[in-house]
């Protein structure tokens, strides 16, 4: 019975050691499209998503609902002209759900433009594993100045 207590001790340890790892490569992936935001590297934000990311923000234009779609490539190459620190996205992990080669992440962020507070909202992730690289295949966000506390 004892050396059964022990077994099951240690499997159930290798689950949240293995859950706990896939955790911290999502996080990886997605902490790496905020450091190449805020070094202004084009090539690390790209890096982070799969060749075939949606990118989208939910906004709103004269009190209407609006969805912005954006391309990853141009997106990155915008924020690689800007100097370097100006663009400082700073999330918060919320919810991480996995399901094999899919996840999903709840982030709440707060933006900053040259070290200026800008705005505040939720990215919502899609990820995928790639070739056992975890990719951002999705991103909508939504953008709001007031309720950020």
């Amino acid at each position: 019975m004892k050396y059964l207590f022990l077994i099951v001790i240690m499997v159930g340890y290798s689950f949240v050691s293995k859950a706990q790892t896939t955790e911290d490569s999502i996080k990886m992936t997605i902490n790496k499209l905020f450091d190449g935001m805020k070094a202004s590297d084009a090539a690390m934000i790209k890096a982070a998503f799969t060749d075939s990311a949606i990118l989208q923000s939910i906004g709103n234009k004269n009190g209407k609902l609006t969805i912005e779609n954006e391309v990853v490539a141009d997106f990155a190459d915008f924020v690689g002209k800007q100097p370097k620190g100006a663009a400082d996205e700073r999330i918060t992990y919320d919810v991480i759900k996995i399901d094999g080669p899919l996840a999903i992440v709840w982030a709440p962020y707060k933006f900053y433009l040259n070290g200026i507070f800008s705005h505040c909202g939720v990215d919502s992730f899609q990820l995928v594993k790639v070739d056992g690289v975890w990719k951002i295949q999705y991103l909508i966000d939504t953008r709001r100045r007031k309720g950020c506390e």
